[in-house]
């Protein structure tokens, strides 16, 4: 697929780091120097790999006792408690073609939604009675949200989510949709506020991507009239993206008028142009990607090479690695300190994450016995859970990570 015409007149060492590759790249640039030797923040334990793998092989065994493990996805998330919510949806005579553009829209917007919650937030389902908490609550609260028309201009279409929609979207409707109180705080309201604010402009600003109609739901028509026989690899899916939401990100790194995205600094990553000390990680970026292969598929279109993408880094995974003994911080982590996500330190441990994750991988593989095990797979099976698990058994009760983070809920 060729890049898309708004970003090729844009310097093609900026545009780059909008890639899988790139992230790939520049992360195994930080983990070389940080096994040299070099970093004042981490050391390395390689011989610890294999705990972490023993680990994340024991809870995926538990999670699938088939070892047929499902691809790592917002999808999951909406199933909570065990309840097909989406399956549940009035679709009514939707054909295929608009059930996926539907699809897509209800990926996007609750994706980004899908940042770090904070450990005081939960969501109360009122269909089930049951309560959830960060990812899960955020997936079933957005759900909510789309079936009531939130994010839809149009009261005669309310499952879709476009533009004018998401600019007039009120604090208020935001934080009752979300059960925000003085009681249950949400952490980065105002910020996902913005953020949605914000797509809603890239939607509009796109009609070649998002239709006349300015729904995420349209790209789906952008990949069908691109996509060569019915096939597109997953880090072409990440291109569109990228190429139609990185301006969206508030705290995203922006270099000469370029939005990069997720993208931070670190002095392993040496470049002799613009791109010097530049980290891309394109974390909910690359979690939207893997949310939307479904719906694709749905639409008829095959997805491949899904291992283009990389490992998530964020804090289940992250603090998997730290937890296990694989990563080693060279003083004790204060969790009364918070780091800022553009820190060196912060940077530094996201992309030894991706990096790690690689290696994870094959580890597992080898634990699980197993001929392959796609990156998504280990992902759900996986290591953000286990990342989840030893969290809780070491700080409960909250299982909080054990790096802490300033979060503004448009990262984590």
């Amino acid at each position: 697929m060729s890049a898309p015409a708004a970003v090729r007149s844009a310097p093609a060492e900026l545009i780059a780091l909008r890639s899988a590759t790139a992230v790939r790249e520049r992360c195994a640039r930080v983990h070389d120097w940080v096994a040299a030797g070099n970093s004042p923040h981490f050391t390395l334990d390689a011989a610890k790999l294999d705990d972490a793998a023993a680990l994340v092989a024991e809870v995926t065994r538990a999670s699938c006792p088939d070892l047929a493990i499902p691809q790592h996805s917002r999808w999951r998330h909406f199933s909570a408690g065990g309840h097909d919510r989406w399956a549940a949806l009035p679709f009514g005579g939707l054909d295929a073609l608009e059930q996926a553009r539907t699809a897509i829209d209800l990926a996007v917007v609750s994706v980004l939604l899908d940042a770090g919650a904070g450990a005081a937030w939960s969501y109360r389902d009122d269909g089930t009675g049951l309560a959830f908490a960060r990812s899960e609550g955020l997936a079933v609260a957005s759900l909510d949200m789309f079936r009531a028309g939130a994010f839809s201009s149009d009261p005669a279409r309310s499952l879709r989510v476009d533009a004018k929609a998401l600019a007039g979207l009120a604090p208020a409707a935001l934080a009752d949709g979300f059960q925000v109180s003085e009681r249950n705080p949400l952490v980065g309201l105002p910020q996902r506020l913005a953020l949605l604010r914000r797509l809603g402009a890239a939607l509009a600003a796109r009609p070649d991507l998002f239709g006349a109609a300015a729904r995420p739901g349209h790209l789906i028509d952008a990949i069908r009239a691109s996509a060569a026989a019915q096939r597109i690899a997953a880090a072409d899916i990440l291109a569109l993206v990228l190429d139609g939401l990185a301006p969206i990100w508030p705290s995203g790194l922006t270099v000469d008028g370029v939005a990069l995205g997720d993208a931070g600094r670190h002095p392993a990553a040496r470049a002799h142009d613009r791109s010097d000390r530049i980290v891309p990680f394109h974390k909910l970026s690359q979690w939207l990607v893997y949310s939307l292969i479904e719906p694709i598929e749905q639409a008829g279109i095959a997805v491949v090479d899904l291992d283009g993408l990389t490992g998530l880094p964020e804090y289940r995974n992250g603090g998997l690695f730290i937890d296990t003994g694989v990563i080693v911080p060279r003083a004790p982590l204060d969790p009364a300190i918070a780091h800022e996500v553009t820190s060196e330190l912060v940077v530094e441990w996201r992309a030894l994450t991706v990096t790690l994750l690689d290696r994870l991988r094959e580890a597992v593989r080898g634990r699980l016995g197993l001929a392959s095990l796609a990156m998504s797979q280990l992902l759900q099976g996986g290591s953000w859970l286990a990342g989840r698990t030893i969290a809780a058994h070491l700080r409960p009760p909250d299982g909080a990570p054990p790096l802490a983070i300033k979060a503004d809920g448009t990262v984590f």
